[in-house]
């Protein structure tokens, strides 16, 4: 309506309002003070109210006024608060000239000048007094308020409702009036209103910003929310008559919330393991059918990994229910790799599918397989650089895109999808897929709130995938690391059978350090050895291979388990001293940290043991006749700390038993309890006449069903014993005359043998290596001839010198004996025992 100004004639000549009139302050006390306190003007209306003459105030202070105690600091805060321009209210007592009490409602302006005096305006009325309002205000404020009002009587009748309810409710003012509201709004939570209803009506107390969701009349197809409270109708005799209650539409609150609580629940309910297909199935799971109808999530088959693209090859790469193996690696890299390739069609498969419809009908393809669905845009700029697109009205018809495949029309139009959202994934400036959310059963079409909420959800998924991506690619170089590392085959020769199981920890813990090794030795000997390096990952995986190709080394230097830890101790003090120089170390996820062991030797002519450990659980022993024991071997420290020693000790192994390595991750189960899980262990070994590979894979089944945040290794050997008829040894005099009958006897048992085509060579090898003790060692002398998987010559003395390899000029006499044995023998060594040492050479056997 045109603003028309009023007639300054009429406005003279129309009636004063009087005090009773609407908002009328023409008979307030007021006074104006200064900022000393000091009364410069007081007007008649103070006086009326206060009983003071201007003659008495203009000029004095008006701290005489307030019958309160004093409080400097409210009136210092008060004076501050106007000085700044701000205005100033409340209720306080003041004492009038005949000396009565009087409440009045104070008001303080916002300072201002009178001259060079800076005073404030202060007016008060009596509290007493109220203000009325005018009809016309009145019906106006009822009417048109943006406030739904009603007024029920005793029966939940409607006897009055303004404008803005009717409009609400989608229900005329004259079919409500006398009607209840679950009559007329049965989808609102009427029963649960009216029951607040007659809960005011019984007690009287108001129910206030009751909120609930449903639907009305006048949008029936999109849900709204509203805040409601409820308060009674009081007669003149304190009587309830009726409730009142007042409606505001908060739909847009209400969605908000709804929104950041659905993204809060899906922080927890998408993501929660590191497995890229998981994850994307998880987002559609979510999505169905809180938000959408039917979800579908593609992935490019570079996030994906290998395993996507075997599967492009044939069945045989799915895991039997058309879903793809593995858990996604992202082995190639982002996509696209280049600009020049962004036009160029996405290769990407199905990873996630839900429906509310069960086997998910709707869907042309099938997780594993390969799509390659765009929505408009048609190019791969959606999903390189788009903003999730929305589709409100979906018609086929008039999509020309949608008429590509005749199918995924047909499918269209038999379920429905009236409305779509297609949101690319995209996470760390790497495009991971496309997610695209549609509706059919739900009649209400995709929003731009709902663009909001998709693009939110999709985020948040991309994230979970790029980690579960990243992670799965590290967990297989890690794994691939360590399965290179471990020996692809054991073999214990003659003197031993083996079997061995090995589980990697579960993918939440990563890969970890847990490794062993059967190791020939001279003599028929093998050693056998296990270890654990502290950690995880792929700096624990190559830590165990160092350890893994030190103790071959020094076992091939024949050292006696003892002296074999104590140098791969020194070994691990090293690396961690020169990582902690290089600053790698501590944070380096390089660094050596520390590791457990245990190393034994088998001799299986004499059927000893011997084996030292550096922190590492001792082995298990089952003898023929079913007894499990551990031997009692000194614990001492594990590799890394340095300044202590290690002791070996030494058991008879029966032929025939069973010897069992293992890491800690078989015993120490879920309650960690190492000894129960030990004693577990010697339980399951004990049994008798099981194949040796199925007793391993049993025990580490039945020990460890589930997987466990720890690596598992168990290695597990039957003893076997070299029998006598393989075994010749003589005595050898301290005579030169000696060598020769050394030769003959050697001869002669190598006839017995059937070995007659190595009797050249082992008549020189022993001609030298006797000729040699009896020259220079110490007696007693022995030669002893093995026939194993090798023919092997030994010469033992009790001299504790070694022998060095000379290479001998042309004009010397002398000093080829050893080069000649290199030269003949398969390899050729020397080891130390107790009482000296032993040179032996080994040969092939034809």
């Amino acid at each position: 309506m045109e603003h028309v100004p009023e007639d300054p004639e009429a406005v003279a000549s129309s009636p004063s309002r009087g005090p009773g009139d609407l908002f009328d302050a023409s008979s307030d006390a007021a006074a104006v003070v200064s900022v000393d306190g000091v009364v410069i003007g007081w007007t008649h209306g103070a006086e009326a109210l206060l009983g003071y003459p201007p003659s008495e105030m203009v000029g004095a202070s008006v701290a005489r006024l307030p019958a309160m105690p004093d409080d400097p600091v409210r009136i210092a805060g008060i004076r501050r608060r106007c000085r700044a321009g701000n205005g100033w209210s409340g209720l306080i007592t003041v004492r009038h000239r005949d000396g009565r009490l009087v409440d009045v409602h104070l008001r303080v302006s916002a300072s201002f000048r009178v001259g060079d005096d800076e005073c404030f305006l202060v007016s008060a009325r009596e509290p007493s007094r109220q203000w009325t309002m005018g009809q016309s205000v009145l019906d106006g404020f009822l009417t048109r308020s943006p406030l739904g009002m009603a007024v029920m009587d005793s029966e939940l009748r409607y006897v009055w409702l303004n404008d803005t309810l009717e409009r609400f409710g989608g229900v005329p003012r004259e079919q409500r009036l006398g009607r209840r509201l679950s009559e007329l709004l049965p989808g609102l939570q009427a029963e649960s209103l009216e029951g607040l209803m007659r809960k005011v009506l019984a007690t009287g107390v108001p129910v206030t910003d009751y909120e609930y969701g449903g639907w009305s009349w006048a949008d029936p197809h999109r849900p709204r929310a509203y805040s409601t409270s409820f308060f009674p109708l009081v007669d003149g005799a304190d009587t309830i008559t009726g409730v009142c209650y007042m409606v505001m539409d908060i739909t847009e609150r209400w969605d908000a919330r709804q929104l950041l609580s659905m993204v809060n629940e899906a922080g927890t309910s998408i993501g929660t393991t590191l497995d890229v297909l998981r994850t994307a199935q998880e987002l559609a799971d979510f999505a169905v059918p809180r938000f959408a109808d039917f979800v579908v999530v593609d992935l490019l088959e570079t996030v994906l990994g290998t395993d996507a693209t075997d599967a492009a090859g044939g069945a045989d790469a799915t895991d039997g229910t058309g879903g793809i193996r593995g858990t996604g690696g992202g082995g190639q890299g982002p996509w696209p790799p280049d600009a020049a390739l962004a036009s160029a069609p996405p290769a990407m498969r199905r990873a996630g599918l839900c429906s509310v419809r069960d086997g998910c009908p709707e869907a042309v393809a099938r997780i594993g397989d390969p799509v390659r669905f765009l929505p408009p845009p048609h190019d791969v700029d959606l999903l390189v650089n788009g903003d999730p697109l929305l589709v409100p009205v979906l018609d086929p018809a008039d999509q020309a895109w949608a008429t590509q495949e005749p199918a995924r029309t047909e499918r269209m139009r038999e379920f429905g999808l009236h409305s779509l959202i297609a949101a690319p994934m995209r996470a760390r400036n790497t495009v991971l897929g496309l997610a695209t959310f549609a509706r059919s059963s739900n009649p209400v079409s995709f929003g731009s709130d709902d663009v909001l909420l998709a693009r939110e959800l999709v985020a948040r998924a991309a994230m979970c995938v790029d980690n579960a991506r990243r992670y799965s690619r590290e967990h297989t170089a890690a794994v691939t690391l360590q399965r290179s590392l471990l020996p692809p085959a054991l073999t214990g020769g003659t003197a031993l059978e083996v079997a061995s199981s090995y589980r990697p920890a579960d993918p939440a813990g990563g890969v970890g350090g847990d490794w062993f090794d059967v190791i020939p030795l001279s003599g028929a000997r093998v050693g056998l050895v296990v270890g654990d390096v502290v950690g995880h990952g792929i700096a624990a995986a190559a830590s165990m291979g160092r350890l893994r190709t030190a103790v071959q080394t020094l076992a091939d230097m024949e050292m006696p388990p003892d002296e074999l830890l104590a140098h791969l101790d020194d070994l691990v003090l090293r690396l961690s001293d020169e990582e902690a120089a290089a600053g790698t170390a501590p944070h380096s996820t390089a660094t050596f940290i520390g590791a457990t062991c245990l190393y034994a030797v088998y001799d299986p002519v004499t059927r000893r043991c011997r084996m030292a450990r550096a922190g590492h659980p001792p082995p298990v022993v089952v003898t023929p006749d079913g007894h499990a024991y551990f031997p009692e071997i000194p614990a001492g420290p594990p590799l890394g700390l340095g300044g202590m020693a290690f002791e070996s000790a030494e058991v008879e192994l029966a032929e025939h038993s069973l010897f069992g390595l293992f890491t800690d991750g078989l015993i120490q189960g879920c309650d960690h309890d190492m000894e129960r899980g030990m004693s577990r262990l010697a339980g399951v070994l004990c049994r008798t006449g099981e194949e040796l590979g199925a007793l391993c894979a049993a025990a580490v089944g039945e020990l460890v069903p589930v997987p466990q945040p720890d690596d598992i290794a168990l290695l597990l050997t039957r003893t076997r014993v070299l029998d006598p008829d393989q075994v010749a040894s003589w005595e050898v005099p301290v005579d030169p005359a000696a060598v020769g009958d050394m030769r003959a006897r050697a001869t002669r048992r190598l006839e017995e043998w059937g070995l007659e085509a190595l009797a050249i060579t082992t008549e020189l090898i022993v001609s030298e290596l006797v000729t040699n003790a009896v020259r220079y060692a110490t007696p007693p002398i022995r030669l002893r001839l093995l026939r194993d998987a090798r023919l092997t010559c030994e010469v033992a003395d009790a001299s504790s010198t070694a022998p060095r390899l000379r290479h001998a000029r042309s004009t010397d006499e002398g000093g080829r004996g050893l080069f000649l044995v290199a030269q003949l023998a398969h390899r050729w060594g020397v080891r130390y025992t107790g009482d000296g040492k032993i040179i032996w050479a080994e040969q092939e056997l034809p």
